[in-house]
């Protein structure tokens, strides 16, 4: 364990030292809903981390409350994340529905307090009668109920009596409370769905907020630790441990921030709809952030737990570059894997003066020779290089193979060009070589040539063909919305690769790295010997830190938080009661609220737009994403659009004038401008399409030119929804409405 240590750590030891608790145990507890992402290994590894450092235990349950979204097949695949990432939990898995018995009695228990009762008004009346953030709500008449009439009511709906939504078991809290989740919270609702485990025994299921906290005292879970979405939810948790009077050895709950990366999404509904939208090949695609999709990637335990331990565990939320992942599993794999040869684009090189055939000898760890490991290559007349190792007419500064200069090849010879074939079109087909025989890598090299480079190669007679599987980011934009930010590029395969034959093996979980390529996996699920398939795990450097080079003289931005081994600098009294009303007043998450109240410049600029437009939330959204990236290069007053024009664009946001994805291009083209927003929307003709006469003519030309898609969707594969709603979204450029979209595809899909 670390010498220094994060503010977790620091209140388990406080715990420990005041005997507040003998054994510290702690829980990872995922709704089986979904495949396991990157975000859940974080939460293992503080979890299991934590619980090992100081002698407890870990237990792993499932959250299956929520019959219509879990399965078996998730519970599987949350089993194999934790155990691939090298953890064991204590026992049995748990299930919260092993409870069901017990937190249905605390129910009973709660009713018959006065602190629990049967509502029966309907989502709308529950939505106006909660209030806001400024005005209080109000109870439903239904709160009057006697004790005896809730305790029938609550039987009968367990019975299975009443319909979906006909009623609810809410706390009898306080409708004035400023954390809004503390006003008259849902304990209970009807589902008639099967449950996996407790199959129809039940027809009511108990909400997260209930079921969490009972669940953790049964299990005598010390410290329950949650991410920081679920911070206003802290307040319930301890009303219904508190209330129910189960104070002894009670847990209490901590939260952390959860890991954002960026050109990635982490929600499960968005995971969801790139998998049932068929623009990924399943929950274990390469692409996917899902321990699944690194897993069969390539990536190893070791790089994500490193990559996890280097992110830290801090009480703000941040976004990690995706960058830092990568050097995690480049830094893990570097002294671990054999090099090897590969050509991923062959040109063929025919060496005249080479005659025969010789295996020669060459490291797989050059950089560390003592290491086990020396393969042959075999070396022959023909020979395939890669064809960017060839220009005929070269740019300045390339060293590799030309007409006029020669080239090592890795592990063997210097050859020179001594004549260019071409086909008919003028393509370069083969080059014609001559070798120096004593130039041979290892040996004494009295050839007299000169080179600056070395080249990958294989032999032509025995070479293997192979398919790569080359993986760039799945979204295009560094903070995707949705299926309209894929990057149609994420996924090139190469057919015709061709690799040095030391490479084919039957052994398991094999990675190479194929010089000057990157590092590969051999494929788990589809690689054969009749076709060995390789994933690329990584470059062997950010190739993307080209692509969005920084403008030159442009400051970096500086972290405007001070955190020191996760821990965030305290707040100031002014930056406290800004925070205060921030999250009480005007509802907006601890994350947001953090970023606005810790910088002076951000919080005027708020204030000022919220001036305008009475829009907290989303006028925060924006200023804490978009603004903020502009003021880390400027100050307030080099800005070339104010805070009223910002809340312009929000509103158009919220009046659906303009989809978000478009105010983001409104938003870029204000920073160069300084025009308004209407008036950018109105000359750019960026209004969002909400009339269907003009969307329904580009769906149907979108179903003619998919008819496989058609018939399969009509066939009952319904996932296939989404890849039409991605069509039509993308064909717009993201100006149509994505709910008139689903509709209106949905209708012509089933006529």
């Amino acid at each position: 364990m670390s010498e220094h240590k994060d503010f977790l750590r620091t209140i388990v030891e406080k715990d420990l030292k005041s005997g507040k608790y003998k054994e510290i145990v702690t829980r990872f507890p995922p709704e089986p809903n979904g495949f396991p992402h990157i975000g859940h290994a974080k939460s293992i590894a503080i979890n299991f981390g934590i619980a090992s450092d100081y002698n407890g235990h870990c237990n792993l349950r499932m959250d299956d409350t929520n019959p219509t979204t879990e399965d078996t097949k998730y519970v599987e695949a949350l089993k194999g994340a934790v155990e691939w990432l090298g953890f064991e939990w204590n026992g049995n898995v748990r299930f919260t529905s092993d409870y069901f018995h017990k937190i249905y009695d605390y129910a009973i228990q709660l009713i018959k307090m006065d602190k629990a009762y049967i509502d029966s008004i309907n989502e709308e009346e529950m939505r106006e009668f909660r209030g806001t953030v400024t005005q209080a709500g109000k109870r439903s008449k239904y709160a009057q109920r006697s004790i005896e009439e809730n305790l029938d009511l609550f039987k009968r709906m367990k019975n299975g009596e009443f319909k979906d939504g006909e009623h609810v078991l809410r706390a009898k809290i306080d409708m004035s409370a400023a954390n809004m989740k503390m006003r008259d919270p849902l304990l209970y609702r009807i589902r008639h769905s099967h449950h996996f485990r407790a199959g129809n025994e039940w027809s009511i299921y108990p909400m997260y907020d209930f079921a969490h906290c009972l669940s953790d005292y049964i299990e005598g879970v010390s410290h329950s630790i949650c991410t920081l979405e679920f911070e206003n939810n802290r307040d319930v948790y301890n009303w219904v441990l508190d209330t129910l009077g189960l104070k002894v050895n009670r847990p209490y709950q901590h939260e952390f921030a959860r890991l954002g990366i960026n050109y990635t999404v982490m929600s499960k509904r968005k995971l969801l709809e790139l998998v049932e939208g068929g623009l990924v090949s399943g929950w274990d695609d390469p692409r996917l952030p899902t321990i699944a999709g690194y897993k069969r990637r390539g990536y190893t335990p070791e790089s994500i737990l490193n990559f996890c331990d280097s992110v830290g565990i801090a009480k703000a939320n941040s976004m990690v570059d995706v960058a830092q992942l990568e050097f995690c599993i480049r830094d893990d794999l570097n002294t671990k894997v054999p090099r090897v040869l590969s050509v991923l684009n062959p040109l063929k090189v025919t060496i005249e003066n080479y005659d025969g055939s010789e295996e020669i000898d060459a490291p797989y760890y050059p950089h560390d020779v003592p290491k086990d490991g020396m393969r042959k290559l075999p070396f022959s007349k023909e020979i395939y290089i890669e064809r960017d190792d060839f220009m005929e007419t070269p740019l300045k500064g390339y060293f590799r193979l030309t007409p006029d200069q020669g080239v090592r090849l890795r592990h063997a010879y210097i050859i020179t060009c001594k004549e260019v074939v071409k086909d008919s079109n003028g393509e370069i087909i083969e080059i014609k070589a001559e070798y120096y025989p004593e130039s041979k890598s290892g040996a004494e090299d009295t050839s007299g040539i000169k080179v600056k480079s070395a080249i990958q190669w294989v032999s032509a007679a025995e070479a293997k063909k192979v398919e790569v599987r080359v993986y760039d980011r799945l979204f295009k934009d560094e903070a995707p919305e949705g299926l309209e930010d894929v990057n149609p590029d994420s996924l090139r395969i190469i057919k015709n690769a061709l690799i040095e034959p030391a490479v084919i093996t039957n052994r398991p979980d094999e990675r190479f790295q194929f010089e000057r390529q990157g590092y590969f996996y051999a494929d788990p699920i589809d690689y054969t010997d009749e076709l060995p398939v390789f994933n690329k795990i990584v470059g062997l450097k950010d190739s993307w830190g080209k692509k969005t080079k920084p403008k030159e003289n442009v400051p970096k931005p500086q972290a405007k938080q001070v955190q020191v081994d996760g821990e965030v600098a305290a707040m100031s009294e002014k930056e406290q009661v800004l925070f205060d009303k921030y999250t009480s007043q005007l509802g907006l998450n601890a994350e947001v609220a953090n970023t606005l109240a810790r910088d002076e410049q951000l919080s005027s600029f708020y204030e000022e737009a919220l001036l305008s437009l009475n829009s907290p939330v989303a006028i925060a959204n924006i200023v804490t994403n978009e603004v903020a990236r502009e003021l880390k290069e400027k100050h307030s007053d080099e800005l070339k659009f104010n805070a009223e024009q910002i809340s312009e664009l929000v509103k158009m946001i919220d009046d659906e004038t303009i989809s978000n994805k478009i105010a983001k291009q409104v938003f870029e083209e204000m920073t160069k401008s300084g025009d308004n927003p209407t008036k950018i929307v109105e000359d750019k003709g960026l209004l969002q399409i909400s009339d269907p006469a003009k969307i329904t003519p580009i769906i149907d030309e979108i179903i003619a030119k998919n008819p496989d898609n058609v018939a399969k969707f009509r066939a009952g594969n319904t996932k296939l929804l989404g890849f039409f709603v991605g069509q039509v979204l993308k064909n717009t450029g993201g100006k149509a409405n994505p709910q008139v979209v689903n509709k209106l595809v949905a209708q012509s899909l089933k006529e």
